[in-house]
This record gives C-alpha cells, sequence and structure tokens, in this order.
C-alpha cells in the first residue's frame, strides 16, 4: 500500500502505457477472421503477421534497454508512444496485406521502446520488498492489455472493422502527451550525464558482452536468471500458440461472433488482473518464486489441452479462464524473479526479458498458423505439451540454482 500510495501516479502512467500497447496487439484476434475473408489470407499468414510484430520487438528491445539506463526511461516511453500511435493508425487504413504487415513491424518497434524502460523505471523507484508488489502491478497491465485486447477489439469493431485501430492510436498519442508533461524521469542522472555527453561509453559493467544481441542471447546462458528466461520463452511461445488462433479455432469448430469472442477473453483478463493487483505479493511471498512458477505451467500446459475436448460455450469459457489466470501470476513472477537478481542492470535485464518474450512472440505464432492450416487442433496440442515439458523441468531445480528463487 505505501508502494502505491507514494508512486501512484508515476505507476497509474506506466501501467496505462503498457496496456494501451498491448491491447494494440490483441484488437486484431476476435477481428482477423473478417480480414481473413476480406483480404484472402490463409491461417499461415496470420501467424506470420502477428510474428512480425514480435521479430522487430526482438531485434530492438536489447538496443532500447541500454537506451533507457543511458538517457533515461521517460524519454523511451515518449518515443515508444508516438510510435505505437502511428503503427495503429496504419493497420486502420491498410487495404494491402504488406500494410499490414507493414504496422505490425512499426508496433513491434514501440513495445521495443516501451516494455525496458517501463520495467526499469518500476525497479528504479521500487525496494527489494516492494518489487513483487510493483512488478504485479506492471504485469497486470501487460496481461490485462494483451488478453483484453481481443475483447476491446470485439467489441469495438461493432462500430465498424477499422475502428478499434483508429481509437488505439489517438489513444497511444494521449498516453504519451501525458507521459511527456507529467511523469518524472526515475534515472536522472545517467539521463543528465548522457545528454551532457553523448559520446561517452557505457560503464564496463555494461559493455563487452553486451554490444550485440546476438551476443546476448549466446551469453545469457550463464546468467543467474537464465532458466527464468527459459520460462519466458516458453511462456510466450505457448500463449502465443494459443492466443494467435483462439479467434479462428473458435469460429471455425463453433461459428463464435467477435462479441462471442470478446466475453470469453475480456472476462478472464479482468480477473487476473484482480489477482495480480490484491493478491499476488501475498502469493509469491507466501510460496516463493519456483514453486508458483512450477504450478502456474502445470495449470496453463493441462488446460490448453482440455480446450480440444470442450464442447460447449460455457465450458470454453471455464477452460480458457484458467489458462489466463495461470498467465496472469506466471508472468510477473519470473519478471520479479530476474528483478531481484539484476542489480543495478535493470534495463540490461528487462532488455533481455523482452527479447525472449519476443522469440516466443515470433516462434509461437508462425508454428501456430502452420499448424491450423494442417489441423484445427494442432497448435493447442503443441503449446500443451511445450508448457508441461518446462513444468517438469522446473520441478527437478533445487533452490538456489540458477533460475530458482532465493
Amino acid at each position: 500500500m505505501t508502494l502505491l500510495l507514494r508512486n501512484r501516479g508515476a505507476f497509474l502512467l506506466l501501467m496505462l502505457n503498457l496496456f494501451l500497447v498491448f491491447t494494440g496487439i490483441g484488437l486484431v484476434i476476435p477481428i482477423m477472421p473478417k480480414f481473413m475473408e476480406l483480404l484472402g489470407i490463409s491461417g499461415s499468414l496470420v501467424g506470420l503477421l502477428v510474428a512480425s510484430f514480435s521479430l522487430t520487438q526482438l531485434l530492438f528491445s536489447p538496443l532500447a534497454g541500454r537506451l533507457s539506463d543511458r538517457f533515461g526511461r521517460k524519454r523511451l516511453i515518449v518515443l515508444g508512444m508516438t510510435v505505437f500511435a502511428v503503427s495503429e493508425a496504419l493497420f486502420g487504413f491498410a487495404e494491402q496485406p504488406w500494410l499490414l504487415f507493414a504496422s505490425r513491424l512499426l508496433g513491434g518497434v514501440s513495445a521495443a521502446l516501451i516494455m525496458p524502460a517501463v520495467m526499469a523505471y518500476a525497479a528504479d523507484i521500487t525496494t527489494q520488498e516492494e518489487r513483487a508488489a510493483g512488478m504485479g502491478y506492471i504485469n497486470a497491465a501487460i496481461t490485462t492489455g494483451f488478453i483484453i485486447g481481443p475483447g476491446i477489439g470485439g467489441y469495438i469493431a461493432e462500430f465498424g472493422l477499422r475502428v478499434p485501430f483508429y481509437a488505439a492510436g489517438v489513444a497511444g498519442l494521449i498516453a504519451a502527451a501525458l507521459t511527456l508533461f507529467v511523469l518524472r524521469e526515475s534515472n536522472p542522472a545517467q539521463a543528465g550525464a548522457a545528454a551532457a555527453d553523448p559520446t561517452a561509453q557505457p560503464s564496463a559493467a555494461s559493455g563487452g558482452r553486451r554490444s550485440s544481441l546476438i551476443g546476448q542471447l549466446l551469453t545469457s546462458h550463464r546468467e543467474p536468471y537464465f532458466f527464468s528466461l527459459i520460462v519466458v520463452f516458453t511462456l510466450s511461445f505457448g500463449l502465443a500458440n494459443f492466443e494467435t488462433v483462439f479467434g479462428l479455432f473458435v469460429d471455425h469448430r463453433f461459428g463464435f461472433e467477435p462479441k462471442d469472442i470478446a466475453f470469453i477473453i475480456t472476462f478472464g483478463s479482468i480477473a487476473g488482473a484482480v489477482v495480480q493487483v490484491t493478491t499476488f505479493g501475498w502469493i509469491l511471498n507466501r510460496f516463493g518464486e519456483k514453486r508458483v512458477i512450477s504450478i502456474c505451467l502445470l495449470f496453463a500446459g493441462a488446460f490448453i489441452l482440455l480446450t480440444l475436448f470442450v464442447h460447449t460455450f460455457w465450458l470454453i469459457f471455464a477452460v480458457t479462464f484458467v489458462v489466463f489466470l495461470a498467465i496472469d501470476i506466471l508472468r510477473p513472477a519470473i519478471s520479479t524473479q530476474m528483478s531481484k537478481l539484476a542489480g543495478a542492470d535493470q534495463g540490461y535485464v528487462a532488455g533481455l526479458n523482452s527479447a525472449f518474450t519476443s522469440l516466443g512472440n515470433i516462434a509461437g505464432p508462425i508454428v501456430a498458423g502452420v499448424l491450423f492450416d494442417l489441423h484445427i487442433g494442432a497448435p493447442y496440442a503443441l503449446a500443451s505439451i511445450v508448457l508441461l515439458l518446462c513444468f517438469v523441468l522446473s520441478t527437478r531445480l533445487r533452490s538456489g540454482e540458477p533460475g530458482a528463487s532465493r
């Protein structure tokens, strides 16, 4: 409660920015079946379209993490929100598939600029004891936006297929303006030093092994939080598999309309967000990161598999609710674990977190789209297997090993 009262305005702005960005990712999901008909595209192309967002997010995230350490968090957030607004407007105007791809590529750049900066900002203004609660608030905005985006898209699409994207663009510009004029810089010393001497080099602690994306990824196995990065990838891969084809799955199998899809996803996301901002800190302190991560992996994998065996609206609703709830608890648990191990390199570690998220979000949609064209249930079978295998691996790690809770 102290955390919320002391930094209430800053956290609300950070949450608003992330909520909008990740809502923008999910807006298209309930609308995509209609876009498939309108533009004549296949499930495989849908997968590539979703993955293109994560490709540019992957390429830009490590750089953005370093820039937020060097130039300050606020500048990166404002720039990212401006790019987000442009990308959403472009998607709304698109009449050809290549314009959809251009929009998603720009959207990935915006997420890469914003996500590490926001994560690092939250770490700047919290203590070790407050970190779990702070990450709970931030990740509530991420998961709520990512999962509620399809719900918002489905409802607003009643006013026109492209209206959700125009609305997101306007909201992005408003959020950028609010951040520019209201949010204080949380890392003023480094930001001021960078402005005074833009030719200054990174410190030894942040140089060398962090000089390139490939170098960072290849050496990440040496880090104490490497298993957490593996879980981040697995979670992103499984969720991307699940959510990329969810609208297509229920549309083809049950004939659900965008409003039906919106209801299922919206309710699950709201429940998950409530847990994150009310009881997540208690859950993590009571059971520890390692145990929470293992249990959530088990439930997410098992209930994604159950999706293939239910046949009514309310059973699909119940299964999807559990999947989203497990993911909503799992994501901030991983972020908290890595943040505690990051020390002074919050921006860098947040960048790696974003990079591994992007790897999963690239592979997941591509594989899901191809498998969907082969068999409607294949994407969910694979997502379940991957998450359950990661659960087995998580149970074999002893506390104190890399990636385990300390």
